[in-house]
């Protein structure tokens, strides 16, 4: 139960605050029964001197005054726990042993005198007969009381004492058993390694606070998994798209200098290796240029763009890639954002050259641009073959291909629409993919509204060139 243990902590709290409430209880309990003994002390003052002030009251003749003082002098114990005085201006009607006692005000008082505590009880008779007013003192000894408040102050110590090390030790006991489940999901916690990635922490009979707790846990190792998994996909994928032109690299050159060239043979080769060595370039721009998207780079620079017009001028670029696979393209709609027109011009070129490319038997690429709520949309459909769901919540990540045989892997490099992503997330807009009635749909939404025509926006932040266009 060191300092660092919860269950020694609460048994700690549970010790301070049953200090606390039994400090204040015994102190209640205490001042309480004190003025209870007191009270009682009093009464019993008061019970006394109603029966000598009745004798008083009716004694007005000097010569019978003896006998009343001889009955003070019998109801005085011979320890002195009860004491009486009368003074009174006519000496013959006066009772005087203890001189202590004319010290004592009227009413209730409390005097010392002979080592000893007395509680008084003072009062005034009327004069009767030839008896002037007398003044009455009795005197109690508090001794006795005050051994009572003792006794009483060591029992209600005694007990808080007894209470707070039980409590502390029960305490102790309880949160070590509500405790009980965290210790074993620490030691469950110590299984998991990076070996089996699929162990996760257990939910079931578990207190509810830990059950939530747990359950998102369970959520961030999810989360770690998939993210381990895609970076060890990402990982192979970059080591095959880098082998493949650097192997072809390699080998084009050693089939070269095995034996003499002719100078045309070897500016062929040549010729070869720099399509190899651009394809490299793209890979590594585009890679480059994703990761300062990451690091959260904003689009800067920003124009009013037409996305309609913008589409006709990316399309003017894409003119023999269209031709060549005898396909149109429509466009419909039209809409007005502040972009970069660079960056989004390179995505959309993306987005155009994946429906030509992935296209079944498509002869016509739509692209359609409309409003939705303050934002718009621009959507390219083609003819394609059912994607399934959870293949369409991949299509935007980083070498991923539908084809696992990598058909075209030539061609392109599996960056398209992860570099589509990564601008439109600059731009403050969402990417979507979703098939309808056999086409394929791939687009985005970008936030509606924008500057007037040649007025840039203030810079939200460093501009990043388009790589790899």
């Amino acid at each position: 139960m060191g300092p660092k243990s919860i269950a020694g902590r609460l048994a700690l709290m549970f010790a301070i605050a049953t200090t606390l409430v039994s400090v204040l209880a015994g102190v209640a309990i205490f001042g309480f029964q004190s003025l209870e003994l007191r009270r009682h002390q009093a009464e019993e003052l008061n019970a006394r001197m109603e029966i000598i002030d009745a004798m008083i009251r009716h004694a007005g003749d000097p010569k019978r005054w003896p006998m009343l003082g001889d009955k003070l002098e019998s109801f005085t114990p011979a320890n002195g726990s009860i004491r009486y005085r009368v003074d009174c201006p006519d000496a013959r009607f006066r009772f005087a042993p203890d001189d202590a006692l004319a010290r004592a005000r009227d009413g209730i008082d409390l005097i010392h005198f002979d080592g000893k505590r007395y509680m008084t009880l003072t009062r005034r008779v009327p004069p009767y007969l030839e008896r002037p007013e007398v003044r009455l003192v009795i005197a109690a000894d508090t001794a006795p009381f005050d051994a009572s408040r003792r006794v009483l102050g060591v029992g209600v110590l005694a007990v808080s004492l007894v209470t707070i090390a039980l409590v502390s030790l029960l305490g102790w006991w309880v949160a070590r058993k509500g405790l009980a489940p965290v210790d074993r999901l620490s030691q469950r916690a110590r299984a998991l390694n990076p070996d089996d990635l699929s162990l996760r922490m257990p939910t079931k009979g578990l207190p509810a606070e830990l059950e939530g707790l747990m359950a998102a846990f369970n959520g961030a190792l999810d989360r770690l998994q998939d993210a381990y998994e895609r970076l060890a996909s990402f990982n192979a994928d970059v080591a095959h798209e880098l082998r493949t032109p650097l192997g072809n690299l390699i080998g084009q050159t050693q089939v070269a200098l095995s034996r003499p060239r002719e100078a045309d043979e070897l500016e062929e080769v040549l010729h070869s290796n720099l399509e190899e060595l651009d394809r490299l370039r793209c890979i590594i721009n585009d890679m480059l240029f994703m990761a300062r998207a990451d690091q959260g780079a904003l689009a800067a620079n920003l124009e009013t763009v037409s996305l309609a017009g913008l589409t006709h001028k990316t399309a003017d670029f894409l003119d023999v890639l269209f031709e060549d696979a005898g396909v149109t393209l429509e466009v419909s709609g039209d809409g007005v954002v502040a972009a970069d027109a660079s960056l989004l011009g390179r995505a959309v070129t993306n987005l155009l050259d994946n429906a030509i490319r992935h296209g079944v038997d498509c002869k016509t690429v739509r692209v359609t641009i409309e409003p939705q709520d303050g934002k718009v949309c621009l959507g390219v459909r083609n003819r394609g073959g059912p994607i399934p769901e959870a293949h369409l919540a991949r299509l935007f990540d980083r070498f991923y291909r539908l084809d696992r045989a990598r058909e075209h892997s030539h061609d392109v490099h599996g960056l398209g629409l992860a570099v589509v992503k990564a601008i439109v997330t600059m731009h403050g807009g969402t990417v979507f993919a979703r098939c309808e009635k056999g086409e394929v749909l791939i687009g985005f939404v970008l936030p509606g509204g924008a500057v007037a025509t040649g007025e840039p926006h203030e810079p939200s932040a460093r501009r990043i060139e388009p790589v790899g266009a």
